[in-house]
């Protein structure tokens, strides 16, 4: 599985999130520890918005401990709003196209986890996704043709419902006929403004996400970069709002069943992170 990083908050650069920490984004591409992959080696990426509505991107196929930019990038690169992302492929192509994050308009997405059987369920996944954004594929991945389907949800209007949308919809794919075929969602979205992540998961368990706030900056990750005890799990199907000059709220997302993503918030488990 995937590891990353996002971050809202005052413009900053990478490097304190993404490659100084002790147990930093490069040190869990070699070694994860909360995660069934034990090492996220196939290609990295980053981006971030600065100056233009649309995300900047910089994506690249080799790991992201063998690669000499990254930590130059990180080092320099400044923003309010940025993603950072290690990649453990699970069955198609390690290609500049399949790296993450992908981006849309001023939509920019990444995610950790899979759709079961995806050879089998692609061409119906896709379908998902309406004609006016299907130029946007690039790749062969189930996680960009799930975010383009957002897309075409209303991911401009609606956010929350527009990922409901779509995850039942996938619920209806993995469990035809039968089959009870995984679903994992482990995911972030952002536009520049607002950060959302969804940690949702169908027939098997859900893979981890954590957040730490102070003040108006907002950090959420895969798992901890480092052993301070100020990281709170975000439980099994809830999903992280974090709009711009709001609070963090988690909340209820059961994408089996229908009604408000918005609801009541949960109550936040702190945890120590674990080494």
């Amino acid at each position: 599985m995937c590891r990353w990083i996002a971050y809202r908050g005052e413009t900053t650069s990478f490097e304190p999130y993404v490659t100084e920490p002790e147990h930093s984004l490069v040190a869990q591409s070699i070694r994860s520890l909360q995660s069934t992959a034990g090492s996220n080696g196939d290609g990295f990426g980053l981006g971030w918005y600065g100056e233009h509505p649309e995300p900047g991107l910089y994506r690249e196929t080799r790991p992201a401990w063998s690669d000499e930019n990254l930590r130059y990038l990180c080092r320099h690169l400044r923003s309010h709003l940025f993603f950072a992302h290690v990649r453990a492929a699970t069955g198609t192509a390690v290609t500049r196209q399949n790296c993450h994050p992908f981006a849309c308009g001023q939509w920019m997405f990444m995610h950790n986890g899979f759709v079961g059987s995806w050879n089998r369920l692609r061409r119906k996944v896709e379908a998902l996704i309406p004609d006016a954004y299907y130029p946007s594929r690039l790749g062969t991945t189930d996680s960009e043709a799930v975010f383009l389907a957002m897309m075409g949800a209303g991911l401009d209007d609606d956010p929350l419902g527009a990922t409901r949308r779509v995850l039942q919809a996938l619920v209806g794919l993995v469990n035809e006929g039968n089959l009870r075929e995984r679903l994992r969602f482990t995911s972030a979205i952002a536009n520049g403004r607002d950060l959302y992540a969804f940690r949702v998961a169908i027939n098997d368990a859900a893979n981890t996400l954590y957040y730490r706030e102070d003040g108006g900056q907002v950090i959420v990750v895969s798992e901890p970069f480092d052993k301070e005890p100020d990281w709170t799990e975000v439980p099994p199907n809830h999903a992280l709002i974090a709009r711009a000059s709001e609070s963090v709220k988690i909340v209820p997302f059961d994408a089996t069943i229908c009604g408000s993503a918005d609801a009541e918030p949960a109550p936040a488990r702190r945890i120590s992170a674990r080494r």
